[in-house]
């Protein structure tokens, strides 16, 4: 037996072996899993899906396009504007019977204090649809091919 007898023994020692059979199977049990289980999440479906090119967001009468600039400063459908200019065209946009979407861009570097201040003002306005614009990056940015 491994951990030793029921009876006492003067001249036995402690045992102080670990039995590492059990820790063997274990592993062993694992191993076999694993390579069993690795093929399915190297496996890929080959789709061949269309090219195509993502047209810009459509203006409409109903979108507001609202820029912020690095120095915090709003731009109201490219004309400057002040915060309190601002809260009340969101009131007076807010009341109309169709709500227009306000597509927000803001430069990486603007502080986002500012851009949670619009927005608030947004929804004190009653305006819910808020929608962030990004650019994409100029081809001089872009990531470089892979030799």
């Amino acid at each position: 037996m491994a951990f030793g007898g029921l009876e006492k023994k003067q001249a036995a020692a402690p045992m102080a072996d670990i039995n590492m059979t059990p820790l063997i199977d274990v592993m062993l049990v694992l191993l076999v899993i694993f390579i069993i289980t690795a093929p399915l999440f190297t496996h890929a479906i080959r789709l061949d899906l269309p090219k195509v090119a993502a047209a810009p967001a459509r203006q409409t009468p109903h979108t507001i396009s609202l820029s912020i600039d690095a120095a915090s400063r709003l731009y109201w459908n490219g004309k400057p504007i002040t915060l309190d200019q601002m809260r009340a065209q969101f009131v007076q946009a807010g009341k109309e019977a169709e709500q227009p979407e306000i597509q927000l861009r803001a430069e990486r570097s603007t502080r986002y204090e500012m851009i949670a201040q619009v927005m608030g003002a947004a929804q004190q306005a009653g305006l819910e649809k808020i929608g962030f614009v990004t650019d994409p990056p100029p081809p001089s940015m872009a990531a470089p091919a892979a030799p």
